[in-house]
């Protein structure tokens, strides 16, 4: 079904969304603005997008009746996180357009898989290995060496499903933290800083990059991100060139986020690729106010098969996520000139989550 020489919807069409967090959220407004409706398909009733949303339904994901009656009440499907199960993206493509799709999902689901990809594809990036058992672990750092980084190939977000490997580790016990998971090891990465790219490919194959943005993480967190990152030129012409190269080789369609490492090399910045994220990405929600079109409208116009809006910049920006009970603060940011405040709606403050976002903008 996810054949991309389709109609462009028309306002009034229905966008079905599996998962309801913050960005299920966003991306649900940014479709009503457009006269879209969405209806969202969540497990956790207490899903934050449901508040925004013209129909909800909270099912399991692995509940295929309820998933096809999801699917039935929907003209197109997409997607706010990349975790979601393979079998349920298949029953979902076989009735409905989704978007991007499940072999895009499957092959940046999976490290692994991402990181073979990316390298087949002649893309830079870290050495790595694959880890099936300690004897595999053993021989990895044998060749890759310490310190290097251990990551589940599934499932891992926020520093979650990793650890490093350092030259005390026990390699038994680093395996075993991991519940000896299928994983990658990494090589280890002595970055400058940390980048990303956040751009748009429609149905067409229209291509649109928002510019590079530059990462400041805490606890494996994202604390705030930066336009324009600081960033040769020649840099960042192959940043933006590394995600294009990505995103037409998975014929995407939508959102994607690369994460990326820049590293110095005789004096010059060179691009490393980190991870690939197939959903609209935390590190582009500056956009929504200091770029002319959002990262959210633009992933709505691509899967509706809508021309892409431009994604240039207004000015410096940055965005500061609010973790915690920081987003209790809201009355003194919301005081503040120039502060655009968004918050999630989410029902329970807890320590280290993310509860909103405020961006600042300035002129160039």
């Amino acid at each position: 079904m996810n054949d991309t020489v389709l109609d462009a919807l028309r306002p009034g069409a229905v966008i079905g969304i599996v998962g309801g967090g913050q960005l299920g959220r966003m991306l649900s407004i940014a479709a009503a603005n457009l006269g879209f409706r969405t209806h969202i398909y969540c497990p956790d009733a207490d899903s934050p997008a449901f508040d925004v949303a013209y129909q909800h339904t909270v099912a399991a994901y692995d509940d295929y009746e309820a998933l096809l009656r999801f699917v039935a009440s929907v003209d197109v499907v997409t997607y706010e996180f990349e975790n979601v199960p393979h079998r349920a993206a298949q029953v979902i493509a076989n009735e409905r357009p989704l978007f991007p799709d499940a072999e895009a999902l499957a092959t940046t689901q999976d490290r692994y898989t991402e990181k073979s990809f990316l390298r087949d594809l002649g893309i830079p990036l870290a050495d790595f290995a694959r880890v099936d058992s300690i004897a595999d672990l053993e021989e990895a750092v044998a060749t890759l060496g310490r310190p290097s980084v251990l990551k589940t190939r599934r499932f891992g977000y926020d520093g979650k499903g990793q650890v490093m490997i350092r030259t005390e580790t026990d390699l038994t016990q680093a395996f075993q933290s991991l519940l000896q998971q299928p994983s990658v090891l990494e090589a280890f990465v002595p970055f400058e800083r940390e980048v990303s790219v956040v751009a748009a490919r429609s149905r067409g194959g229209q291509f649109a990059a928002f510019d590079v943005t530059e990462n400041r993480h805490e606890n494996h967190v994202l604390r705030t991100s930066t336009v324009p990152a600081n960033l040769s030129a020649s840099a960042s012409k192959e940043a933006l060139a590394i995600a294009r190269k990505v995103a037409d080789a998975l014929n995407y369609v939508g959102v994607i986020g690369v994460e990326m490492f820049v590293v110095k090399d005789g004096g010059k910045d060179r691009i490393l690729v980190n991870e690939l994220a197939p959903r609209v990405h935390n590190s582009g929600h500056w956009t929504q106010d200091c770029a002319v079109t959002s990262q959210f409208e633009q992933h709505i116009r691509a899967i509706a098969g809508w021309p892409l809006g431009s994604p240039a910049r207004l000015g410096r920006a940055e965005m500061t996520n609010l973790l915690g009970e920081e987003a209790l603060d809201w009355r003194k940011i919301a005081a503040e000139p120039g502060a655009h405040l968004h918050l999630y709606g989410k029902a329970q403050v807890k320590r280290g989550r993310k509860m909103g976002h405020v961006n600042r903008l300035k002129p160039d």
